[in-house]
């Protein structure tokens, strides 16, 4: 499973460096073995370098976060996404603790 925050993604109304950010709430479904890991996406195709994260350790419901941070160029109309999956077991990503951001920078 592959999540896309809702429909949210940022469009850049103007070419420059970017600091994106993400916070990735765990839930649990059926099993804390679930390995939960994201990463931004360039115009819906390309993995932002240096933006996946993942928690392969211990997890508790609705405490493990998971904390992304990257700084892009971008040209005037890309877009940018947040994605993120399990492996190993079923979980949730907390839609209510689940935060994206970004800021441009000069």
């Amino acid at each position: 499973m592959r999540l896309c925050v809702g429909n949210s993604h940022f469009a850049a109304p103007v070419a420059g460096a970017r600091h994106f950010g993400a916070t990735l709430l765990y839930k649990i479904n059926s099993s804390t073995n679930a390995r939960m890991r994201g990463w931004l996406v360039l115009n819906g195709i390309t993995e932002i370098r240096g933006s996946r994260g993942g928690v392969s350790g211990a997890r508790v419901s609705e405490a493990t976060a998971l904390w992304l941070q990257t700084m892009a160029p971008l040209a005037q109309g890309d877009t940018v996404e947040l994605q993120g999956n399990f492996r190993a077991a079923d979980g949730y990503f907390a839609a209510d603790h689940t935060s994206f951001w970004g800021s441009k920078v000069g």
